[in-house]
């Protein structure tokens, strides 16, 4: 094992220049992952170690992102969301097949939503009101 070790192309002067190429990358990998940072390479951190950690990152890593190889698919809230959204849209449709008298459907609960279904005031206020009420705070504002 330790010949195979020795045989990759590059060795520690590669690793180390691309990890200070992408040092901020990777040290939050290292930090957020195993609670080590680039300042334990060569100490409680293997040289060794560091370079199979850094090929193992999944592509929802900082590095990933830092060298263009996330997709986007790795964030859970995005893939929330459109599932959220899908349900909400499948509640449409099935409500719409069934007939009848047209409801307001519920949207699945989003927890970036709080307080948003509340209503304000009890209905449309008819237009002249509405007028009367813009006049009011025109010439209050000009005073």
């Amino acid at each position: 094992m330790e010949q195979s070790k020795r045989g990759r192309v590059g060795g520690i002067i590669s690793l180390a220049s691309f990890a200070e190429e992408h040092c901020e990358a990777i040290t939050y990998d290292l930090l957020t992952r195993t609670n080590y940072s680039l300042d334990d390479v060569g100490g409680e951190l293997s040289w060794f170690a560091l370079d199979s950690f850094i090929r193992n990152l999944d592509s929802g890593s900082a590095l990933a992102r830092d060298l263009g190889k996330s997709t986007g698919w790795e964030n859970t809230l995005q893939t929330n969301i459109l599932l959220a959204d899908i349900y909400d849209l499948l509640q449409v449709i099935n409500a719409n097949l069934r007939g009848g008298k047209r409801k307001r459907i519920k949207p699945y609960p989003r927890p970036n939503r709080k307080g948003n279904d509340k209503k304000i005031g009890k209905g449309a206020l008819p237009l002249n009101e509405l007028e009367k009420w813009f006049e009011e705070k025109r010439n209050g504002k000009r005073n």
